[in-house]
């Protein structure tokens, strides 16, 4: 993964925000490279980290693929009547065209990092704008690590890239044995 950022997608109004929405979903922006990680390797992950068999009880938390060619379309439609097919079960993903991204509020970027103080604060001294601090792949890494994706051998294998202290590598890696062990 080479970044992500959380934000609002999908809807008709300009500048939505987290308590002005308008008709937008929350949603995830991936930057990735293709020679290491497929669209369908992201679909795949997509699928596997929610359940789409409910409708969502708001149009913020809509289940949605958006594509940006015919190529991520197929893809998309492909994987979603195979996972309905796997699941025995209807599915209420949207599959649409992106339009438009718009980037969530500061304080929604990170989510799992910003549980660890002192890993933001070193971050925060690298990265002092907050642009910055979101266009990271160490900071995304290591938020999905936080978060409890990937593993420790990848982790370990990667950790001095990441331009953290001792005590931060210490924090990141026994927190993510923990995250990681579920």
């Amino acid at each position: 993964m080479v970044r992500t950022r959380v934000g609002y997608a999908g809807g008709t109004s300009e500048d939505p925000a987290y308590y002005n929405l308008g008709d937008h979903s929350e949603t995830l922006q991936v930057d990735y490279d293709p020679s290491i990680l497929s669209y369908s390797d992201l679909l795949q992950v997509f699928w596997e980290s929610h359940n789409p068999e409910f409708p969502a009880y708001s149009r913020q938390y809509a289940s949605i693929i958006f594509y940006h060619d015919k190529e991520q379309r197929r893809l998309a439609e492909e994987s979603g009547a195979r996972e309905e097919a796997r699941r025995g079960a209807r599915l209420h993903t949207e599959i649409v065209p992106y339009s438009a991204f718009y980037l969530a509020e500061d304080y929604h970027q990170k989510y799992r990092l910003q549980g660890h103080p002192g890993l933001v604060e070193e971050y925060r001294r690298i990265y002092p704008a907050m642009e910055d601090f979101v266009a990271s792949t160490a900071v995304a890494r290591v938020n999905g690590y936080l978060g409890g994706h990937g593993d420790l051998a990848t982790l370990r294998k990667e950790l001095d890239s990441y331009g953290l202290s001792e005590a931060g590598r210490e924090e990141l890696l026994s927190t993510a044995a923990r995250s990681l062990a579920w």
